[in-house]
């Protein structure tokens, strides 16, 4: 067992702060020890934990981790707009198991097709449906670990971003497919969403979703 210590957040996680996506593996770690640290740790922090059977990843994000992340969640709150979709975005919140000793905190994550079935500002993901829609970005580490809890935990539709691009993957009688369009927004492609994050190296965020819309109410007018 690996004892509960503000160590880890005080010194190893502030080391990694502003670096490239950088991740600590701990081994044998209880599910106990996993809360205690969620709880000790607080929400306000940059750091991601991952829990699967004894196995606790914390992820630190970079700078660009995190822009394209936020990005990427834009647009899919834009698609639900233009759309008419419902949506309730729940960030990175955790979402943990204990039944499978598994959790994870993903980069975002939101309930559209389910986003009735979740009620209130403050619902309980163990009882909950899983999310719907899943980001993950991994520029520099594996998410291989991330991504065995998501099938587990039932996620359907995951945005992997790594450094050969976007996938996005389907889950389908327990294992991820990927896909060449989404399930959730048939419209929209790996390369679609290839082109906005591209665009984004000569403009700013807004100028990004502003085309995104325009090119999505161009593509439902025609289609």
């Amino acid at each position: 067992m690996v004892a509960t210590s503000t160590s880890i957040d005080d010194r190893q996680i502030d080391d990694l702060q502003g670096k490239v996506t950088q991740k600590i593996v701990l081994q044998n770690v209880s599910w106990q020890t996993y809360q205690a640290l969620l709880t000790d740790m607080g929400d306000h922090r940059a750091s991601r934990l991952t829990y699967d059977q004894g196995t606790l990843e914390i992820k630190m994000p970079s700078n660009l981790h995190e822009i394209i992340n936020r990005l990427l969640a834009r647009i899919v709150t834009t698609l639900t707009e233009e759309l008419g979709l419902n949506l309730k975005d729940y960030g990175s919140t955790t979402l943990d198991r204990e039944d499978l000793e598994k959790g994870v905190e993903p980069d975002s994550c939101f309930y559209i097709q389910n986003a009735d079935r979740v009620q209130g500002l403050n619902s309980d993901t163990a009882t909950d449906p899983p999310p719907d829609l899943a980001i993950e970005v991994d520029i520099t580490t594996s998410s291989t670990r991330r991504m065995e809890v998501y099938k587990r935990l039932g996620i359907p539709e995951v945005w992997r971003y790594t450094k050969k691009g976007l996938t996005i993957s389907q889950l389908q009688n327990g294992e991820y497919v990927e896909r060449e369009s989404s399930p959730t927004f048939a419209m929209v492609s790996p390369a679609v969403i290839a082109q906005f994050l591209q665009l984004r190296e000569t403009t700013d965020d807004n100028a990004v979703i502003r085309a995104l819309r325009t090119w999505l109410r161009e593509a439902i007018r025609v289609g």
